[in-house]
């Protein structure tokens, strides 16, 4: 079963852009997500969109966030994605009128609202710049346990 990364990927590059005083091209952060630079600029023209990146021509040009990280929440990034299921899981409806499936189709469809309710609250609660102060940290840590 395949799954939705873009959000992850998406976080990704954004931190790796966060930490660059200069814009990124879509061949770097296609180097950063081990992707093609193609796929790189089709998630980022929808953040383009939605106004979180903006994209520079030219030699020293490439892809710069030019939201605020504090106000960019990983929901916005979700809905920026065209909010992709979040679950791989479904109700089988191979036959509507029987009543067992209908039963257990509804117990599903109540738990998959929570459950989806419940991480889009999350999401919304996480933001940008919560991810780029873990990571700082994390480098630190790191950084400090080589030496």
């Amino acid at each position: 079963m395949k799954r939705d990364s873009r959000l992850s990927s998406v976080l990704h590059a954004l931190l790796h852009m966060a930490e660059q005083a200069s814009p990124m091209t879509s061949e770097a952060l296609g180097l950063c997500l081990r992707t093609n630079p193609v796929v790189v600029r089709r998630t980022m023209g929808l953040l383009r969109d939605a106004g979180l990146v903006a994209a520079e021509r030219g030699h020293a040009g490439g892809w710069r966030i030019t939201a605020d990280l504090r106000k960019v929440s990983l929901r916005e990034l979700h809905d920026a994605l065209g909010e992709p299921a979040l679950f791989a899981i479904g109700n089988r409806n191979e036959h509507p009128e029987c009543l067992v499936e209908q039963a257990v189709n509804a117990a599903l469809d109540t738990a998959f609202a929570d459950a989806e309710a419940l991480l889009l609250e999350r999401f919304a609660a996480v933001s940008l710049a919560d991810l780029a102060e873990d990571f700082a940290r994390r480098h630190a840590a790191h950084k400090g346990a080589r030496q």
